[in-house]
């Protein structure tokens, strides 16, 4: 007869006893410290009971969800910020608003972040079935009033002409939907987002930056320096030549365009008013060239013809005579 260990038949049941059942769990991200006034997620997860239904396992149908303040377990009519079965929760906080579902995800959102919610916040979940009602550890909410902003650059320090850089205006706790106010050298700037996006940055942009939540005087964050090289005396008289030049040479040119443009608009007018006149002597001049006379006479002598040319002016009479 062979005989089992002990060691192997308490693997066997630990098998067999994690196939039966699978506990519930809650999962948060914890700590959380949130910004007074502010807006705060809490992350959160859960998996259900599983059961067996029809001899096949699955999770227990979830048909409420609860999240309380500073309570064990979150139980019946205990005080809760949000209750999906209202008869035990008349009317749910609506600061608290609940991201979740009854599946697996249970994420809660605060917003408008009070004192009172530097507490304890727990998940409960309840399924059909008494026995695998659950509530979990819970997550510890830290509020703040943001005495700890800091100014942090995207970029390593080096401010240089022409680039861009963006100050960011950040805390220890997390915040979202705040008015942040900015400052250059104690002079409140327009901008009024967590983030302060200096483009091609120039000489006018060096100071030093602090940032703190509007109407929170004591959130002040530490002066963060920005200092942008100035361009060198030779490079900027340079520049100056340069611009200069090249202003006097487009003004010239359009200067010159502009007189040729008149010159030959009025050359245009004079040759239409004074266009057939110069026709008619030029074709009268014309002809007075083109003009020759040919004359040839013969005359009864044997001897031979001989051209005579006889010029007058610009009339050129041609006689050939022959004599007999």
């Amino acid at each position: 007869m062979a005989v089992v260990e002990p060691k192997v038949v308490c693997c066997c049941l630990l098998l067999l006893t994690g196939a039966v059942s699978q506990g519930p769990r809650v999962d948060y991200r914890d700590p959380a410290c949130a910004v007074r006034g502010s807006t705060l997620t809490i992350l959160c997860s859960f998996t259900p009971q599983s059961v067996v239904e029809d001899g096949k396992r699955v999770l227990a149908e979830i048909v409420r969800v609860v999240w309380c303040q500073n309570h064990q377990i979150c139980h019946l009519t205990t005080p809760s910020v949000y209750d999906s079965e209202l008869r035990y929760a008349r009317v749910n906080d609506p600061r608290y608003r609940y991201l979740g579902d009854k599946k697996g995800n249970c994420t809660l959102q605060i917003t408008g972040v009070q004192r009172g919610d530097n507490a304890t916040f727990r998940f409960r979940m309840e399924a059909k079935e008494t026995k695998n009602h659950f509530t979990g550890r819970g997550v510890t909410v830290r509020v703040s009033d943001g005495a700890q902003m800091e100014v942090h650059s995207s970029t390593d320090g080096q401010f240089k002409r022409g680039e861009a850089v963006t100050l960011n205006c950040t805390t220890k706790c997390t915040f979202h939907q705040l008015e942040v106010t900015w400052l250059r050298d104690g002079h409140a700037l327009k901008h009024t987002g967590p983030s302060l996006h200096l483009a091609a940055l120039t000489a006018m942009d060096s100071g030093n930056y602090t940032c703190r939540l509007k109407n929170n005087v004591g959130s002040l964050s530490k002066a963060f320096s920005v200092l942008v090289e100035a361009e060198e005396e030779g490079s900027v008289q340079v520049s100056l030549i340069v611009g200069v030049v090249s202003a006097v040479l487009m003004l010239l040119c359009f200067v010159i365009l502009v007189l040729v443009i008149i010159r030959q608009k009025n050359q245009s007018a004079v040759r239409g008013e004074a266009g057939p006149k110069y026709n008619q002597a030029e074709g009268a001049q014309q002809q007075v060239e083109d003009v020759t006379y040919a004359h040839i006479q013969f005359r009864a002598s044997g001897s031979q013809a001989r051209p005579v040319e006889v010029e007058d002016d610009s009339i050129i009479y041609i006689s050939v005579v022959a004599r007999g």
